[in-house]
């Protein structure tokens, strides 16, 4: 499925945007549809899209979030969905601590632990805690090494963090987020922006991935080192 739009078109409003998504999910719906598709078909309708999902990762894989209705858009669609934010595990206590656990259910826990009287939960709780305010930036050198040998070659995906979703790609090893930042709209020489570094230090190039100098970004034109970008 591909949208077609007029060749003098420069601008698409939010309905249009998603009449035509709504389109391409009716036209890649599976032939025979599980009953968990036939029944969060309607729940997954692309207004969603524009309201806002809810997305919950857990801390175990790049591909790992809870199950939830509104999620199904992506395998309809057949777009990956991934996230950075992951538990290394050469921290045993806090693999322990975090478990299998959602980002949700991590917070309730940690809200019970600090409330208990055994000792151990409380650890656990505050360690836990330290986690989550340790990797503020939802993205971890662990997960960023997890993220980029889990992409494929030049896969289009979409990469959660921080209650954003950006458009990902990856190319000749390397990741790179879709710049949609308002104050980017007149530079034609910035496309993509690098994703090598958790601290957001970062390199914005052309659409043949050409670095490009990016106004008042100090370093915009140093490549990135390739021991950050490969794993």
């Amino acid at each position: 499925f591909q949208v077609k739009l007029p060749p003098q078109k420069e601008v698409i409003t939010a309905e249009e945007l998603m009449a035509h998504l709504g389109d391409c999910i009716l036209s890649t719906q599976p032939r025979e549809p599980s009953e968990g598709l036939q029944l969060n078909f309607q729940q997954a309708g692309p207004p969603k899209l524009s309201t806002g999902l809810d997305v919950n990762v857990r801390f175990t894989g790049v591909s790992d979030f809870e199950y939830t209705p509104e999620c199904i858009v992506f395998d309809l669609l057949n777009v990956p969905l991934y996230h950075g934010w992951l538990v290394d595990p050469q921290s045993p206590e806090v693999v322990q601590a975090v478990g299998k656990l959602s980002y949700n259910q991590l917070v309730e826990k940690i809200i019970t632990c600090k409330q208990a009287s055994d000792s151990s939960l409380v650890s656990e709780g505050l360690v836990a805690e330290q986690f989550l305010e340790s990797t503020a930036s939802q993205l971890t050198y662990h997960g960023l090494c997890e993220l980029t040998a889990a992409v494929r070659e030049g896969e289009l995906s979409v990469f959660f963090r921080n209650n954003h979703f950006s458009t990902m790609i990856k190319h000749k090893g390397h990741l790179y987020l879709l710049v949609t930042d308002q104050g980017f709209l007149q530079e034609e020489r910035v496309v993509w922006e690098s994703l090598h570094n958790v601290d957001g230090d970062s390199c914005f190039c052309d659409t043949d991935f050409h670095l490009s100098h990016a106004p008042g970004k100090e370093g915009a034109t140093t490549a990135p080192p390739d021991h950050r970008l490969q794993q």
